[in-house]
């Protein structure tokens, strides 16, 4: 009989979806509240940590809550029901609802926030605005010839060797080692006392940081010798596929209230604020969920013409005028309230892929904080 999913799985199918790895450094990612070895069978999913998710949480009889902004951004100085954290966090534990938030991790993941948002505008060939870098180490370890297969399978089937589309990429060189085996040793090879000269593979390959602990268990358990000679080297790799925003292209060419219409309409927004002339005619765009008005110069800098966002500031709309790039502002709910759908959607499919019986709730009462008069 399988055991009952624990919300430390739950955990880790979002890590492997959103890698906590892409989260900013400010920022707080991951279980909020809880107890890691609770059971879950049902999860709500929502935007925000509020009052009133939490409560439908617990009406619906669901054992964690997924958000999307955190709900603790800094160390709390007190626990208390008497402000609005504390309060959250008190009925979180009294209800034994878990808070698990993915906010930037989801804002710069290859499935993310960002991707949702511009295929729901309709732009094509995205790419992020700016690609996520220095999260890569290359492995070189020395492994006799006859059990370089086996190594090499161990890396790559614990995550090693993905180089974009390509994967079990690696390079070898031949080459002799040597060693002298000390006293109290069990050599593969060799002899005690005496030096030994070995015919070896270098092995090279790439991984993610996140996947450095598996990769050297795998390779620890593959590889024949008893002391493993390998290094590992910090690169500073671009990762194609993940980063900040994401620029692309319309299919035709549009001019700016016409494409902020069809903005309104796609987002659902009850209003939007325009910077730029209406009538500019634009082809590539860039979009960032949330608070993206601060790339606007490398939204100009990727030549794209117009960058949809949310939050927009007056300095920051000054700047936009002044590089000549449009900015439409459809407000931080608007650009992020698509994720609630998408990460039910992906957790889903994850979940149906491990054949775990958890049920996952999208919550639809949200609303925009803010009403215009």
């Amino acid at each position: 009989m399988n055991r009952p999913q624990r919300i430390q799985d739950l955990i880790g199918l979002l890590n492997r979806l959103y890698p906590p790895v892409l989260a900013e450094d400010w920022d707080n990612v991951g279980m909020q509240v809880g107890d890691p070895q609770a059971a879950v069978e049902c999860v709500l999913i929502a935007l925000d940590p509020s009052e009133h998710a939490l409560q439908k949480a617990r009406e619906i009889g669901a054992q964690a809550l997924v958000t999307h902004h955190p709900l603790i951004f800094k160390p709390l100085k007190r626990l208390s029901p008497d402000d609005t954290t504390g309060r959250t966090v008190w009925s979180a534990v009294n209800g034994q609802v878990a808070i698990i938030c993915a906010h930037t991790n989801l804002d710069t993941a290859p499935a993310g926030l960002n991707h949702w948002l511009a295929d729901r505008l309709g732009l094509e060939g995205t790419l992020p605005l700016i690609a996520r870098s220095g999260d890569f180490l290359k492995l070189v370890v020395f492994v006799p010839g006859d059990h370089i297969e086996a190594v090499s399978e161990a890396l790559f089937s614990a995550g090693a060797g993905q180089v974009g589309a390509y994967d079990r990429c690696s390079f070898r060189t031949h080459g002799v080692g040597t060693f002298r085996p000390g006293t109290g040793t069990n050599p593969f090879s060799g002899t005690i006392g005496q030096t030994e000269l070995a015919e070896e593979i270098r092995l090279e390959t790439i991984l993610p940081k996140r996947q450095l602990r598996k990769c050297l268990e795998k390779m620890h358990l593959a590889h024949p010798y008893e002391e493993v000679a390998y290094d590992l080297i910090p690169l500073d790799n671009q990762m194609p596929d993940a980063g900040l925003g994401r620029i692309g292209k319309l299919p035709n060419p549009v001019a700016v209230d016409q494409f902020a219409a069809k903005v309104k309409a796609l987002l659902d927004c009850s209003h939007l604020r325009l910077v730029g002339s209406g009538k500019k005619e634009i082809r590539k765009v860039a979009v960032c969920g949330g608070s993206g008005a601060s790339l606007v110069t490398a939204a100009c800098q990727q030549g794209a013409d117009l960058l949809v966002t949310g939050d927009v500031k007056y300095h920051e709309a000054r700047i936009a005028e002044e590089l000549g790039i449009a900015l439409i502002d459809a407000g931080h709910f608007a650009t992020e309230r698509l994720m609630i759908e998408g990460v039910a959607k992906n957790l889903r499919c994850a979940a149906q892929n491990k054949h775990w019986q958890i049920e996952f709730v999208v919550y639809t009462e949200e609303t925009d904080p803010f009403r215009i008069i």
